[in-house]
């Protein structure tokens, strides 16, 4: 068994280009995961391609860049892909220059902008939903009565909850469910497991799928896009999916690993 696992994890360390997941892969709210700097360490020694990808939409990339240096991992921001940049260029590509009645962080807001997009609390062609620490009942009112009124409604990642160092946590599915209750209205989701986020990680790591491997700790967002997308998939036990949850799903990832400090070389 032994022998088939390190066969196993030298197939995999061959590989060209990682997507990863950050929470509950790399770290848990502000806590550092173990072996993730280790990790990171490897890509780099290696020249390994790489990009973390994540359904947060709360932060920017440099945001994202300096939360990682805080916590003593020092990567560029070129190396972050968030749900809000491929919501907001999801949204520049359906209808450029649109306006949006917006419940989330900066790092939504901010990429909405920078997508050509204005804020709407009146008529707006959008109403999209990300994590967001402002999320109370008049911003629910708001939502359900602008969709009511022919918004349609934009979810930045299906993720119902998330880990941090306080537990798992509700998350933007959550969040959005009242507005779809009220509404009757279904979201439209962008992050994973949406092959759109797929494709624009594939298309800015410069690689091919039969290149890649992802790894995340989610079968119903991380794992399952990898398979759709046809990438070597690993799952790592660290964050919201456990062990004995993996016969509640229909798929299997190809690697399954305690957490990310598996990966790199002794």
């Amino acid at each position: 068994m032994d022998n088939l696992k390190n066969a196993e994890l030298a197939a995999l360390r061959s590989k060209s280009a990682f997507i990863v997941d950050m929470d509950g892969v790399i770290y848990h709210g502000n806590r550092l995961l173990q072996g993730a700097a280790e990790f990171v360490a490897w890509l780099k020694a290696r020249d390994k391609r790489f990009l973390f990808l994540t359904n947060s939409s709360e932060r920017s990339p440099a945001e994202l860049s300096q939360k990682l240096g805080r916590l003593g991992i020092e990567v560029d921001s070129s190396h972050f892909y968030t749900s809000a940049l491929a919501t907001a260029a999801f949204l520049a590509s359906q209808k450029p220059k649109g306006s949006v009645y917006a419940i989330g962080e900066p790092g939504l807001i901010n990429a909405l902008y920078e997508a050509g997009y204005t804020m709407n609390n009146v008529n707006p062609d959008y109403v999209v939903v990300g994590e967001a620490r402002s999320y109370n009942l008049d911003t629910i009112e708001k939502a359900v009565s602008l969709v009511n009124g022919g918004a349609r409604l934009i979810g930045t990642n299906p993720d119902l909850t998330g880990p941090t160092e306080k537990g798992i946590m509700p998350a933007c599915g959550s969040l959005l469910a009242p507005i779809e209750l009220a509404t009757g209205r279904k979201a439209y989701f962008i992050g994973k497991p949406n092959p759109l986020m797929m494709r624009h990680a594939i298309r800015k790591l410069g690689v091919t799928r039969e290149e890649t491997a992802i790894i995340g700790d989610r079968m119903d967002t991380d794992i399952i896009a990898g398979i759709e997308s046809d990438m070597e998939t690993v799952l790592v036990l660290s964050g919201v999916t456990a062990r004995e949850d993996l016969d509640h799903f229909a798929y299997a990832p190809r690697h399954v690993l305690e957490g990310i400090f598996e990966i790199p070389y002794k």
